[in-house]
């Protein structure tokens, strides 16, 4: 199954699984056309998802604020909403696990 990102009125979303408490920040490819993203953080007092913004506005060059968490802020699936930034320049950003992508 492919990525699945979605164009809205002011970026794009995405679903995203976290795994806290990994050995390191990473990408670890995709689940079920969630983004599967390992970090350090532990999953407390919002901990995890702050290193969720912080990783991904790393990984797709946009600051950590404009990355916000829709729905799932207290559980590991999430959607993410990445303000100013379009589908195509996010799953090119994403490299390996964004090139299986398909528009959504």
């Amino acid at each position: 199954m492919a990525l699945e990102l979605r164009q809205s009125a002011s970026g794009t979303t995405l679903r995203v699984r976290v795994q806290p408490r990994a050995a390191k920040d990473e990408l670890a490819g995709l689940r079920e056309g969630a983004l599967v993203v390992r970090l350090k953080a532990p999953p407390v007092d919002g901990a995890a998802n702050e290193a969720l913004a912080r990783f991904l506005g790393r990984a797709l060059g946009v600051p950590p604020s404009a990355v916000r968490i829709v729905r799932g802020a207290s559980g590991r699936d999430k959607l993410v909403a990445l303000d100013g930034i379009d589908a195509a320049t996010a799953r090119a950003a994403l490299g390996g696990a964004g090139a299986q992508a398909g528009a959504s």
